[in-house]
């Protein structure tokens, strides 16, 4: 039987491959960039920091650009120090079977959450509440230097009149202890396969976790296709949150609003969407890394 690994390896020429790897520089530098400027200036930026601390992948792999399976690059030598890269003629391609154990053990993971997840409608019925119910009650809140637009009583009344049912438990585990109960589900780690749904804003922003938790095996294109996404996906999980952030170019939307809540659930549908194809990839990547384990 045939399968992707026995496909004819597209050849790349050095001029190629470096014209393309100085292009993702420049694309992900639009945010690597201003992100160790403000870290040499100690400014901390509550949007985009997550982008950098909460995801941990480092600025620098972040910029650069491997090709993934099915490649052979001429003139890269410089590669066969990257693991899982070998030599094959005239140039260096990944060989699966030479990666780390982890990778391969990570794609069967990968693979199942994401196929599981790819299977399920997505619900756009939280609002984004997971932000509020992570204050709610609390004199400390996380973004401690910006305030919060409605004050912490009408903070918790926000919570309070609204049902909160968050599914993402690296969400659920940062809400306080008062908000905890107020949520439909007590979503655990061991119950993430069986909980994540496509319409969460956090699941669709883990698709980066994912792509880069297979580096160095995932495309770059695919990487910073995951990375664009959740920028943008941030940007609406901290504009429909209950801090105010006017003033650094997010326009809040106002869940506390009939108004706000549509156009909370019009975008994270249509983020949902943009998720649909990533995932795809991702889930061919880990079947493939999976058919090239020892």
């Amino acid at each position: 039987m045939t399968t992707e690994l026995d496909r004819t390896p597209v050849v790349l020429d050095e001029p190629t491959w470096r014209a393309r790897a100085a292009a993702h520089r420049d694309r992900v530098g639009r945010w690597t960039d201003p992100h160790r400027d403000r870290r040499r200036r100690g400014e901390p930026h509550p949007v985009l920091d997550f982008l950098f601390t909460y995801y941990s992948l480092r600025p620098a792999r972040l910029e650069q650009w491997l090709p993934g399976p099915g490649v052979v690059l001429l003139g890269a030598d410089e590669l066969l120090d990257v693991p899982g890269h070998v030599r094959d003629g005239a140039g260096v391609r990944l060989e699966p079977a030479a990666l780390p154990d982890r990778i391969a053990r990570t794609a069967r993971f990968v693979h199942d959450l994401l196929a599981a997840t790819a299977t399920r409608p997505p619900r756009l019925g939280c609002f984004g509440l997971h932000e509020w119910a992570m204050v709610y009650r609390s004199e400390e809140p996380r973004h401690g230097q910006v305030p919060l637009r409605l004050g912490p009583a009408g903070t918790d009344a926000v919570v309070e009149s609204l049902p909160v049912h968050c599914t993402h438990h690296d969400a659920f585990r940062f809400f306080t202890d008062a908000a905890r109960p107020l949520n439909a589900l007590q979503p655990a780690r061991s119950e993430q396969v069986a909980n994540e749904q496509p319409g969460c804003l956090h699941a669709t922003m883990d698709l980066y976790k994912w792509a880069y938790k297979l580096f160095p095996a995932t495309p770059a294109d695919l990487l910073a296709d995951c990375f664009e996404l959740a920028v943008d996906v941030r940007e609406l999980d901290m504009r429909a949150s209950p801090y105010d952030l006017d003033g650094l170019g997010y326009p809040p939307v106002r869940i506390e609003t009939p108004a706000g809540r549509a156009e909370y659930a019009r975008t994270q549908a249509a983020f949902a969407r943009r998720a649909a194809p990533l995932r795809s990839r991702l889930i061919a990547l880990c079947r493939l890394l999976e058919l090239g384990e020892r």
